[in-house]
């Protein structure tokens, strides 16, 4: 069986927290919750508005957590620079938008391969895996194969938004994004609106090694409770990936 890696997305913990100031609910609590729920890592974006996840939280987390951490980040020297010092296991360099309420699209390699190389340069010299989370278009993998990428994330919200009309397609394009980036030697992620009914196509993809979930679970959490969540859209992602 394969063995495809859940990573989870724990941002909209400290959205809530953000909402009334303090301390609660405490991210760090829910990555111990993740980790005893049998999933593989932890993912926080701190974007520049820190409008979720703080600085502090990243210290504490990079620091503590048992489980790989995966810092979602744009690329700027500043933030580069807060990698560098923390060391996480991974960097995922996204696109940011102050204005975009969740991520809206993958980040364009095509055409600024000169100012995203030193950048991952400096992340790799500091022994970090460089994720980059971009669409599934053969020019942007073969983009990000050219700057030095170690892993693309597959943008996976344009299958999930679609109709269902559209979605095998969208599915497709996935499935050959995933192949290229395999042949180039860069290891395959996904992850972006995945939910218990939109999982198991992706998760099945023979490519992909990682997913990564965040709203979906945080949100059901709500109802079902973070571990009860998480291990449920663990046993469809493995069910899946047989």
């Amino acid at each position: 069986m394969r063995n495809i890696r859940l990573g989870v997305n724990i941002d909209h913990v400290a959205t809530l927290r953000n909402a009334r100031g303090g301390t609660h609910p405490d991210p760090m609590r829910a990555v111990k919750i993740i980790q005893e729920a049998g999933a593989d890592g932890v993912t926080i974006h701190l974007r520049e508005d820190r409008r979720h996840i703080q600085d502090q939280d990243v210290k504490q987390i990079t620091q503590h957590s048992t489980l790989p951490v995966n810092l979602e980040m744009a690329a700027n020297g500043e933030m580069v620079n807060i990698a560098c010092d923390l060391k996480p296991n991974a960097v995922c360099i996204v696109p940011e938008n102050r204005a975009e309420v969740t991520t809206e699209g993958g980040l364009l390699i095509a055409g600024q391969e000169k100012k995203l190389a030193p950048f991952i340069q400096q992340l790799k010299e500091n022994n970090i895996r460089v994720s980059l989370f971009i669409d599934p278009h053969p020019r942007e993998i073969e983009a990000a194969g050219n700057v030095g990428a170690d892993i693309v994330e597959l943008h996976t919200g344009g299958y999930c938004d679609a109709t269902l009309l559209n979605r095998d397609k969208k599915l497709n394009d996935l499935m050959v994004a995933a192949k290229l980036a395999d042949k180039l030697g860069i290891e395959v992620h996904a992850g972006h609106g995945l939910s218990f009914d939109k999982v198991a196509p992706v998760a099945a993809i023979a490519e992909v090694k990682e997913l990564n979930i965040g709203h979906f679970i945080i949100g059901e959490a709500i109802f079902s409770g973070l571990e009860n969540v998480i291990k449920e859209m663990l046993y469809i992602i493995r069910k899946a990936s047989k």
